[in-house]
């Protein structure tokens, strides 16, 4: 729903819309439900309706006051900034499942530093910067008096945002950098403005008419009329107009000289209505153009090239559920690069230089250790979070990661860290108990450490010390972990503290789920041991298991006392984590964060099928088959489609065994 300010509806009607529109389409499509808005007239009582309907907001927002001021003011001339961000505050503190991200229109007049830092101190989840509407009738503001043949004012506008999104380590996503990134790569863009994907887009405005996109008003007055409304037509026919019939993809609608720009892949022409000029139509370059090829080479070589990539049969291994530990070994280092680049990020938050130098040291004289540490899964865990926004503690534990490294490099150190809640945190080692205290002082002295805090010394495995434990399960340890502070990140609460009694039983049983899985299904058992590092204890029973993408390597598992239950649930977590670091490189869902969770569920039931009696078996594969049936309507990317198809044909196989 965009507008105009759709807004100016009012909460009751926007509710009855998202309802009728849901109604109607029920059992026939999905409806993914978005507003775009100004924000100025945004309120709890609006938030409480787009909770309820599932509807995603997106927010107009220019930058800084300064170059907001330059075109959002209201009649009367003041300015409406104030409640701009008085509306992102409501959604990104009160309302996060409806922060859809920012929307900033290009000024080459204002500092492009000053709007990046003003659009990125909001913690949007993604922003999106527009190039202006303009035509080759009507040019777009260009300082050097508007030649687009001499100079390229909008790339080096954007090239400033670019540069500067690079040295902070990408903290957020940026629709058309990703973009050019992404079809540099052979992969789909995520707008209609770049790229060679199909735009499948039609306009339904409030009199029922059928329009094509609404940037095409800039072209002339009446462009995006179809003749078409929904009384008299369906949708096919409205989609068989030549309009939207020309933005169907590919090269064939484009101006020659696009057709044999080495850029086409990427630039694919720019927006449509960027093309027009009086005479030949829509079939010219972008008024952009200049911009667009100085912007594009620069952008894809600052990304480098794609550092991490999975071999097609890899990517197939996967999605059959059937990766073994080398194709496992290929997804664990973009895990870790991904790790890495949060921890700069949040370095960089929080200002702890002193930290980030002594991982820097450690990484060059004993990188195994800061391997270790920075490849737990909680480590990842803290790190997404953006803790830079949180307590004093909490934006100090670059601190104790650093620490932690030391202690395992055997570095003598000191390192003063973060007492929360009265425990010394050290990933992967443990937590000390050193009661009040504001902060500590780790003394590290070769194999061993002690900790300083309140007038007082705490040395290890004393009875202060509560050490991360580890099972034996014939020669391959498995972390128990149950007393990270950030080990709270899955769909039931973590245990705290076991005492060994309950610590020994969980061994017993898990020894024993390990035992079945070498036995009966031996390559579950190398898939579980190369992707499964870290297990955490959670609250309730009936062996139920959670993973989630911020903790890439461990799992959450309630306890049961049966070792086969146990042991598929092993499995699937396991698996559902590489499923999830293929998410984290991939596009598989065309940026559809709705569908993933039926994805999951439906690769977890692959996943395990094998391991269960037919009876059960059989219809687990018969939902995911119907589910995967489902997704497949969805305009997904090709690769997406590919990785449905393999696991559609590994769930019939299975179905057929």
């Amino acid at each position: 729903m965009h507008g105009g300010e759709p807004l100016l509806a009012g909460p009751s009607r926007l509710r009855h819309i998202a309802r009728e529109l849901r109604g109607a389409l029920d059992g026939v499509a999905e409806l993914d439900l978005r507003i775009h808005t100004n924000g100025v007239l945004l309120s709890e009582r609006f938030c409480e309706i787009f909770e309820a309907e599932h509807i995603k907001v997106g927010i107009s927002l220019d930058g800084d006051r300064v170059s907001n001021d330059r075109h959002r003011l209201y009649s009367n001339g003041r300015s409406s900034y104030d409640q701009v961000i008085r509306a992102v505050t409501l959604l990104r503190d009160h309302h996060p499942d409806l922060y859809a991200g920012l929307l900033c229109t290009i000024d080459i007049r204002n500092d492009p530093i000053a709007v990046y830092e003003g659009l990125t101190a909001l913690d949007p989840p993604r922003i999106d910067f527009l190039l202006p509407h303009a035509t080759w009738d009507q040019p777009p503001l260009r300082p050097t008096g508007g030649d687009t043949g001499r100079d390229a004012p909008y790339a080096d506008w954007l090239i400033a945002v670019h540069d500067r999104w690079v040295a902070d380590g990408r903290p957020v996503a940026i629709r058309m950098f990703d973009s050019i990134v992404l079809t540099g790569r052979g992969r789909p863009s995520q707008t209609e403005s770049l790229g060679l994907s199909p735009t499948d887009l039609v306009v339904i405005e409030t009199d029922g008419s059928y329009e094509q996109a609404d940037s095409l008003k800039t072209a002339f007055d009446g462009a995006p009329a179809t003749g078409l409304d929904v009384f008299r037509n369906s949708l096919d026919e409205a989609a068989l107009h030549p309009g939207i019939a020309a933005r169907h993809g590919g090269t064939e609608p484009l101006a020659p000289q696009c057709r044999t720009c080495p850029l086409v892949v990427s630039c694919g022409g720019g927006l449509y209505a960027h093309r027009y000029k009086t005479g030949s139509g829509f079939v010219n370059p972008s008024v952009y153009c200049r911009d667009l090829f100085t912007l594009i080479p620069h952008v894809q070589r600052a990304s480098g090239p794609a550092t991490h990539a999975l071999p097609t049969s890899a990517l197939d291994s996967v999605a059959r559920a059937s990766a073994g530990p080398s194709e496992i070994a290929a997804l664990a280092a973009p895990q870790r690069s991904r790790t890495v680049r949060l921890l700069a990020t949040a370095r960089r938050a929080i200002g702890d230089e002193s930290s980030w130098a002594l991982l820097s040291r450690l990484e060059h004289d004993h990188p195994g250790a800061v391997r270790d540490v920075l490849g737990h899964p909680y480590v990842r865990a803290w790190a997404t979070g953006r803790l830079g926004a949180g307590r004093g503690s909490e934006r100090s534990h670059l601190a104790s990661i650093a620490a932690a490294a030391a202690i395992r490099a055997g570095r003598p150190s000191t390192v003063t860290v973060p007492v929360t809640e009265g425990m010394v945190d050290l990933p992967t080692l443990g937590r000390m108990h050193v009661g009040q205290a504001g902060s500590a002082r780790v003394e590290i002295t070769g194999e061993t450490f002690r900790i300083h805090a309140a007038g007082q010394w705490y040395e290890r495995d004393g009875e202060h010390w509560d050490a991360v434990r580890s099972f034996d399960l014939g020669g391959v340890r498995l972390a128990f972990d149950d007393v990270d502070p950030y080990r709270d990140c899955y769909d039931r609460p973590a245990l705290d503290r076991l005492s060994a009694s309950e610590a020994g039983g969980w061994e017993k049983v898990v020894s024993l789920a390990w035992e079945f899985l070498r036995e009966e299904h031996p390559k579950d058992a190398l898939a579980v041991q190369a992707g499964l590092r870290v297990m955490t204890p959670l609250a309730g029973e009936g062996g139920h298991g959670s993973s989630t993408r911020q903790a890439y390597g461990a799992a959450g598992v309630s306890a049961s006392a049966d070792p086969v239950t146990l042991a598929a649930v092993l499995v699937r977590e396991s698996r559902k984590a590489q499923l999830g670091a293929v998410l984290d490189m991939y596009d598989l869902l065309g940026g559809d964060a709705g569908l993933e969770n039926r994805l999951c569920d439906a690769y977890g039931a692959l996943a395990t099928a094998h391991l269960l009696g037919p009876y059960e078996a059989g219809p687990l594969l018969d939902r995911a088959r119907a589910t995967l049936r489902d997704l497949a309507g969805h305009p997904l990317p090709q690769l997406g489609r590919h990785f449905l198809d393999e696991m559609t044909a590994a769930a019939t196989a299975e179905c057929e065994r």
